[in-house]
């Protein structure tokens, strides 16, 4: 399935090498001078008051080479923020293809008689993110297509793909609706209505009300239930294809689209629509591509979880074979934000020299930052640091000035 070249693999090779030995070995937490002018500059980058260089793993390496041109605890695994959202992007263009669209199906039980459908309406979802009202309302156009002008039954809501856990572990009470609807495999419009129904309910509701509107009568109130095996297939929407929605997901660090990528990752290949099987095949993913995995945790797939752990060395690898293979290499690098141009990095080293020349993944939760990336196409790099909580702006400058550093290198 992938095609990770020989170069690539030798320099992700020098990184588990480096990391695990990073990891191992207790080492000063000031952040050399030494070496390079360049990683002097990269070093003065970090160390900013008010930020714990004993709580940051950075990395930087020239893409040309394969040289490590600066590595601060470069294999300590830490709070990734949502630099976490990489490895479910990878796995998911890996695992699921850019082309992948998620299916939301209306299933019937019963029979129809003339224009008359005697018996149950089931709405399933299959984790789409992105679905909408409007895209109900195609989908009871599809059922009025049928010729159905009544129903005597009700709509019901099957969210059974997914578990009905709607948090990941290790998240604050309050993400729940702070950061993210609840997950479900059937949602619209990101829960809108939400907590007065659950989100599967009001999905009924929605398609109730489509139907009605369409000119097909409801003889039932909206429920929830499970289609039976054997339902009949009525209707289906389509999203887009993965490859946009990574785009937004990894752009905007949207957290919703990120977990239910991850739980559709475990209900497609893995044991299950949970967040555990998810992070499971992610793992197995960048295990099986050669990506440092020295104390890394993967918990939940935006971020948020306190229990994430990834090492600068582990996002170093993963954005170099995200790079490097040839079936995901233009969605995968489409995803990153542009330096003052795109998503979280719009209003960020806004000016030249990484104006336009550096693409990456920010994150920022209470008690992590991070920005990883690449610089011109010639650094590979990334940033992680900790905090008690991380001071976020501070830590965000000296981000900047790293990148920038790499930017204006010659």
């Amino acid at each position: 399935m992938r095609t990770i070249t020989a170069a690539a693999l030798a320099a992700l090779a020098l990184l588990t090498v480096s990391s695990a030995a990073v990891a191992a070995r207790p080492t000063a937490c000031v952040a050399s001078t030494s070496g390079t002018p360049l990683a002097a500059r990269l070093s003065r980058a970090l160390a900013a008051p008010g930020l714990d260089l004993c709580r940051t793993s950075a990395l930087a390496v020239d893409l040309r080479t394969g040289r490590i041109v600066f590595a601060h605890r470069a294999g300590l695994a830490l709070a990734p923020a949502s630099n976490e959202k990489l490895a479910v992007t990878y796995t998911a263009l890996v695992g699921l293809g850019p082309g992948y669209r998620f299916r939301t199906e209306l299933l019937a039980t019963g029979r129809l008689e003339g224009t008359t459908w005697r018996g149950d309406l089931f709405l399933r979802g299959h984790g789409d993110p992105t679905l909408t009202e409007a895209d109900l309302v195609a989908l009871a156009a599809q059922v009025r297509a049928w010729g159905i002008r009544r129903i005597t039954g009700s709509v019901r809501g099957d969210e059974s793909p997914f578990d009905r856990l709607r948090t990941a572990p290790g998240w604050r009470s309050s993400f729940l609706g702070e950061e993210t609807p609840p997950l479900s495999s059937l949602v619209v419009d990101r829960g809108q209505g939400w907590p007065a129904l659950s989100t599967a309910l009001l999905a009924a509701r929605s398609l109730s009300d489509a139907l009605g509107r369409r000119g097909v009568a409801i003889g039932g109130r909206p429920r929830l239930g499970i289609a039976p095996a054997g339902a009949f297939p009525l209707a289906l929407d389509l999203s887009e294809p993965l490859a946009a929605i990574v785009r937004t997901m990894n752009r905007e660090s949207d957290n919703f689209v990120a977990e239910m990528v991850l739980k559709t990752l475990g209900a497609e290949l893995g044991r299950g629509g949970t967040t555990a099987s998810g992070a499971a095949v992610a793992r197995t993913a960048l295990a099986e591509a050669s990506v440092p995995l020295v104390g890394a945790r993967l918990v939940d797939g935006s971020g948020l979880s306190r229990l994430d752990r990834l090492s600068a060395a582990s996002l170093v690898g993963l954005l170099r074979v995200g790079a490097a293979e040839p079936s995901i290499r233009d969605a995968f690098l489409s995803s990153l934000a542009v330096a003052g141009v795109s998503g979280t990095l719009e209003r960020r080293l806004d000016r030249r020299p990484a104006y336009g020349q550096v693409i990456g993944k920010t994150g920022t939760t209470r008690l992590a930052s991070s920005l990883s990336g690449f610089v011109r196409g010639r650094y590979v790099f990334a940033v992680v640091q900790n905090g008690s909580p991380v001071a976020t702006w501070t830590a965000r400058a000296a981000q900047d000035a790293f990148a920038m550093a790499l930017a204006g290198a010659k």
